[in-house]
């Protein structure tokens, strides 16, 4: 039973990461039905801006997270002013296209760079160690994992249906064309929130150097992983793509554990059975174009 609830804890605290790093990926497929297959470029990059800032410029790992946060969503306006856009409205073919040779070209960059090594993080000594919690020895760190994921899921689930700019984007998801004829702009619209969810990937890369480990394949290695959570949990929906990426958090860690001799294989066994029982996804619904 221990047991049992060890590979729980652990497959929260994967799918948490999962789902930070996701969830930018699922608004986008949701406002603007862009296939952004560079999405994990943002998690490297947020990885390696971490490594950096560590190393070199003598930060802390707190303190270098929201500065990860920052410079990964600033890269990514001007990655989508320069390449994004030109793409919005051509073939579904063209935008994987150009995102896949984006993602080869983000690997290529990094080996050259940091070199095909995993690049380790140190962690400050109150992350460190495990916590005795009802006779079970929890990772500090992934409980730190499942407090994060917990504050970010609050906040856009609060900014989607409290504030004004979660209203434009509910308004630009629901009929781009209406929001368009009501003043908004739905292009700002996209960029602030592209933004948003390219910088949590980057925290999300940042958070997981630790746990999916780091190197100049992880924009590649991740993708199905990433695609996965999106597609079950529904594209545009925060909760969806949160029960997504924990549920098949849990059923790749518990397959891994009890099971290994399959690999990957349960946690697309997972995925059949929840399309099969969700088509459209956990949460997802269709949207007006």
């Amino acid at each position: 039973m221990l047991n049992l609830f060890g590979v729980l804890f652990d497959g929260l605290a994967y799918g948490t990461l999962l789902f930070l790093i996701s969830v930018g990926l699922s608004i986008t497929l949701g406002l603007m039905r862009f296939i952004n297959l560079a999405h994990g470029v943002f998690a490297m990059t947020g990885g390696y801006l971490l490594v950096i800032l560590m190393a070199h410029a003598g930060i802390g790992f707190v303190a270098a997270l929201p500065i990860v946060f920052c410079v990964t969503a600033l890269a990514s306006l001007v990655l989508e002013h320069t390449l994004y856009r030109p793409v919005y409205k051509r073939t579904p073919l063209d935008q994987v296209l150009i995102t896949v040779g984006i993602v080869f070209i983000a690997i290529a960059s990094a080996n050259f760079a940091f070199g095909p090594g995993q690049q380790p993080v140190q962690l400050p000594a109150a992350l460190k160690g495990q916590l005795d919690a009802f006779g079970l020895e929890l990772s500090r760190y992934r409980l730190f994992l499942m407090a994060v994921g917990a504050a970010i899921t609050l906040a856009l689930v609060f900014g989607l249906e409290r504030t004004r700019m979660g209203a434009m984007i509910r308004a630009s998801v629901d009929n781009r064309r209406t929001a368009q004829s009501m003043g908004i702009r739905v292009d700002r619209v996209f960029q602030i929130t592209f933004a948003i969810g390219s910088g949590l990937a980057g925290l999300g890369g940042a958070l997981g150097v630790n746990v999916l480990g780091l190197d100049p394949y992880f924009s590649l290695k991740y993708l199905v992983y990433f695609l996965l959570v999106v597609v079950v949990g529904g594209p545009g929906s925060v909760i969806g793509t949160l029960l997504a990426a924990l549920l098949l958090g849990v059923a790749d860690t518990a397959g891994k554990y009890y099971v290994p001799q399959l690999g990957a294989f349960v946690i697309y066994a997972a995925m059949i059975v929840l399309l099969l029982l969700f088509p459209h996804g956990l949460l997802g619904r269709r949207y007006a174009r």
